[in-house]
């Protein structure tokens, strides 16, 4: 997608250089359901974080606290400094881009564009230009005068980023805007809303269940469980150095083989592992499935039995069944083509590891 000389568009031509975002011990309660345990979240100006968890979390409701759609029942909401825990949704300064498009029928993509800046009092032919500014950027200007039916669900998820955008808001907030779109449109738009929010300088807020997606856009990410932020950090450190099983299981594919701590390390198949975190005893140890190989009969390691193998284009992911019954991935070249019940030994690379205790 081709933007715009700064110039020749209204919403590039002071590029912004984002709102700090602060909620700080942020409770919501649904009658005798907490959802939200005191969560504190500092966002800085022009960051791109997502809230990544399962469904159920915590994450759209944090996400409609800061938006005022919802109320704490207590902590503070801060935009820029300023205390808005009271301040109604349209008088945030916010966007919001939904999962459904909640696009208007009968109006036009432009005058859909263009509904909040009429809203605010802006004159027809202001708001027209600046709509039209706001489609340029999402690469829908030729689609201006089309009406929402006539667009693919991916346009018009683009629409509703359009209408968000062109208010210039302090902050953008987007809730799962992905999830309703195949799974190539959604790359696809993944990556131009990364694009634009690096370009416009846009503080966001991103919830996705989906870890690829927020993997690949966040500049962090809050890794949420139980109406708590589990932890946060850049995609590389929740990848690597998970602080907890929870993370480690959420945030990546892994394995999970039974081992023995012993401080530093723990013992795998024979093998000493680095640990994340000191611990003793029986754990579970979360692999990483590029982190397991194929290995000969003389090294160490752990034979099992091939489950299925699946080719992923640059690569393949293979399933094996160890001789105590653990399921192992492995991630590898995919010029090695194993076969389903093909005997093979298995070994691990000496990367540290999570690990939770054993019941």
């Amino acid at each position: 997608m081709t933007l715009p000389a700064t110039a020749d568009n209204l919403l590039l031509s002071e590029r912004g250089e984002g709102t700090r975002v602060q909620l700080a011990g942020i409770v919501k309660s649904y009658a005798a359901n907490t959802v939200l345990h005191g969560v504190d979240l500092d966002i800085a100006p022009g960051e791109f974080v997502s809230l990544l968890g399962p469904s159920g979390c915590g994450k759209t409701t944090l996400l409609r606290v800061l938006a005022g759609l919802e109320s704490a029942d207590e902590g503070v909401v801060g935009l820029g400094g300023d205390d808005v825990s009271r301040v109604p949704t349209n008088k945030r300064d916010i966007g919001m881009v939904f999962q459904s498009y909640s696009l208007f029928p009968h109006l036009r993509v432009v005058d859909n564009t263009a509904f909040g800046l009429r809203r605010r009092g802006a004159s027809k032919a202001d708001a027209a230009k600046r709509a039209l500014d706001a489609l340029t950027l999402v690469g829908l200007a030729d689609f201006a005068d089309r009406f929402p039916h006539q667009l693919s669900g991916g346009q018009q998820q683009r629409v509703a980023l359009a209408r968000a955008l062109v208010t210039e808001p302090k902050v953008l907030l987007l809730d799962e805007p992905l999830s309703a779109l195949d799974a190539k449109v959604r790359v696809q738009l993944r990556d131009e809303i990364r694009r634009l929010q690096l370009r416009l300088g846009i503080t966001t807020v991103f919830v996705t269940h989906d870890q690829e997606e927020a993997l690949a856009v966040s500049d962090r990410i809050a890794v949420m469980n139980a109406g708590r932020i589990e932890q946060i950090g850049s995609p590389e450190q929740l990848y690597t150095t998970p602080a907890t099983a929870g993370v480690a299981a959420f945030v990546g594919l892994s394995s999970v083989v039974p081992g023995v701590a012993d401080g530093d390390h723990v013992t795998v198949w024979g093998q000493r592992l680095p640990l994340q975190n000191p611990t003793f005893g029986p754990v579970d140890v979360f692999i990483r499935p590029e982190n397991v190989r194929f290995a000969a009969e003389a090294d160490a390691g752990a034979l099992a039995v091939v489950e299925e193998s699946t080719f992923l284009g640059s690569m393949r992911r293979t399933l094996v069944r160890t001789e105590a019954g653990d399921l192992v991935r492995l991630q590898h070249s995919p010029g090695i083509r194993p076969v389903f019940g093909e005997r093979v030994r298995i070994t691990l690379a000496p990367e540290p590891v999570a690990v939770q205790q054993r019941d």
